[in-house]
């Protein structure tokens, strides 16, 4: 597994990639993508954190699981490469934010847009077997990224943190509210998002949020 990663977020969380668990987790993802077929491909692992250093992040969205269909997974939550149709759940992210902010649906999913203005979009598994959603799960990536949403909160300020479903909402354990701001709701999956995922505004108040605190809002 490759693990070069961008500098800010490798000296942040170099304990963790010296652990023991952690080279247990690289020894089964290495076996799996020898194995079978593995989303996203090996070098597009870490890529939401090339995209958006630490120092820069401003909103992070977490997700589940990378997509398990052909080509669709590039290391980014939510997000797709050009020229692939949305996935259910990222085209009710896109009604939301015209309902919300009046933005048009884009030509593609390809949200390292919004990754370079410091939203943070992570997974809270990396990888995946084709076809087999969860198939990474309780292997050791959630320990890995809720100490990167440890760092995130306790080495950054007035952070926006978009927690969509039940399980994302487990991790607000982690965050520190005094100095971020969380917004809930349920996750933007057809089978949720009449819950109240429609209607939570949440891209205007995370805007409202950023400005508040002298951030430029995000252009989404």
């Amino acid at each position: 597994m490759d693990v070069s990663l961008e500098p800010s977020w490798k000296a942040a969380l170099s304990p963790v990639f010296q652990s023991d668990s952690f080279t247990k987790l690289a020894d089964f993802v290495k076996q799996e993508y020898q194995q079978h077929q593995v989303f996203p491909p090996g070098k597009k692992i870490f890529s939401a954190f090339w995209h958006c250093p630490l120092p820069a992040v401003k909103v992070v969205i977490l997700g589940q699981d990378p997509y398990h269909g052909e080509g669709q997974a590039n290391g980014l939550a939510f997000s797709v490469a050009p020229g692939l149709p949305f996935p259910p759940s990222l085209l009710n992210i896109f009604k939301e934010l015209k309902t919300d902010l009046g933005v048009p649906l884009p030509p593609n999913g390809d949200l390292s847009r919004w990754a370079a203005q410091g939203v943070f979009l992570l997974n809270a598994t990396l990888t995946v077997r084709a076809n087999s959603a969860g198939s990474h799960q309780n292997q050791g990536w959630e320990n890995v990224t809720d100490a990167v949403i440890q760092t995130i909160s306790r080495e950054r300020e007035d952070v926006v943190f978009l927690l969509w479903g039940a399980y994302a909402q487990k991790k607000e354990e982690l965050i520190d509210s005094k100095k971020h701001c969380i917004l809930k709701a349920p996750h933007p999956s057809p089978l949720a998002a009449h819950r109240g995922f429609w209607g939570c505004k949440h891209f205007s108040k995370a805007n409202e949020y950023l400005v508040s605190t002298g951030q430029t809002p995000i252009s989404w």
